[in-house]
């Protein structure tokens, strides 16, 4: 008797075991793919706090997908794309199509890496001064700084120049600024004020509260065109033609026109950098690069949350959080395509 009962125990719990193979193999067959189920994702960001937060959504899509991401490392604009062509990162996620282009052929291009879907479509550059002096003084056009007496009016050291709040050295942008001194013949007459942007930016802000004439060189995706609003507080000033750096390639006046404007910098498209090792072996992660997409719109709404206070990393990637809960349904339909890959 005790024999046959402890025969009838043993096949009744390799009965309940084969149950439960089939349940935990009918629960995984419901659950999403898991592509990216413990690999570790490194990224790099430059410093910018726009450029943070379109890094955080990426990243909030590959841990949806599975994966480990690493904090987001802050590093140099040319330094972030050594270290995506090295594979010391997986990714760039503000990569800008025309103006980095110099560190994408220097670093070994495709060889090397991959310029990925589009994050950001239609960003613009160019410079600006109020829109008070434009008026006052009939200024349209970059190459009316020519005339010292034009210039004058945006001295802020008191040098007889005209001050251009400009690029951070290793941006790319500074490149173009000076080109442009060059090709405009400003070189006598305009100075190019460097150092960290925000901080430059934050004083010509200043002044331009305090009822001085002001002169920068701006982009966006930015925080600035949310203090200092275009046609309402300043004007984008025309260029006489359009001369880019050579590293920018082909360039056409097309490129540079914006609303019927020549600004001189070609409208830019920025692209996720990827290594491509790391794009080889994470079709989903690829793929998910390939379709995430956002607005101009939302992130100049960002950057007014950042003009607010709200300026750390947490705020950052609580931004993040909010942008992928508002476009929820549309995020989803990015990560379902992935998870086919």
């Amino acid at each position: 008797m005790m024999k046959f009962l402890k025969i009838f125990l043993a096949m009744l719990s390799l009965g309940l075991i084969s149950c439960q193979a089939t349940n935990q193999s009918s629960i995984e067959s419901e659950n999403p793919k898991i592509p990216g189920k413990k690999i570790r994702v490194s990224s790099g960001s430059s410093v910018s706090t726009y450029a943070i937060f379109v890094t955080e959504i990426m990243n909030i899509g590959l841990e949806e997908l599975g994966y480990k991401t690493e904090p987001i490392k802050q590093l140099d604009i040319p330094i972030n794309h050594v270290a995506v062509s090295n594979g010391d990162l997986d990714f760039y996620g503000t990569h800008w199509e025309k103006v980095h282009n110099k560190f994408f052929t220097e670093n070994g291009g495709e060889e090397k890496f991959q310029r990925v879907g589009v994050a950001i479509d239609n960003a613009v550059q160019g410079y600006q001064i109020d829109k008070k002096t434009a008026e006052k003084y009939q200024i349209t056009n970059l190459s009316q700084l020519k005339n010292p007496k034009i210039a004058k009016l945006f001295d802020s050291d008191n040098d007889g120049k005209a001050n251009l709040t400009g690029c951070n050295p290793g941006w790319g942008c500074e490149l173009v600024i000076e080109h442009h001194l060059d090709v405009y013949g400003l070189r006598n007459t305009v100075e190019h004020d460097q150092g960290n942007y925000d901080t430059l930016m934050g004083d010509t802000v200043a002044r331009q509260l305090q009822g001085k004439p002001i002169l920068y060189y701006t982009y966006t995706p930015n925080w600035v065109a949310t203090v200092l609003e275009t046609d309402k507080d300043v004007v984008w000033l025309e260029v006489p033609f359009t001369s880019l750096p050579k590293e920018q390639g082909t360039v056409s006046e097309e490129d540079t026109v914006v609303e019927g404007k020549n600004l001189g910098i070609a409208v830019d498209r920025i692209r996720i950098l990827a290594n491509n090792n790391f794009l080889a072996d994470n079709p989903a992660a690829k793929r998910l690069f390939e379709l995430i997409s956002i607005s101009l719109e939302d992130v100049n709404a960002q950057q007014k949350l950042v003009q607010g206070g709200e300026t750390n990393g947490k705020d950052l990637r609580r931004h993040a959080e909010e942008w992928v809960k508002t476009n929820q349904e549309q995020f989803d339909g990015w990560l379902e395509e992935a998870r086919r890959h």
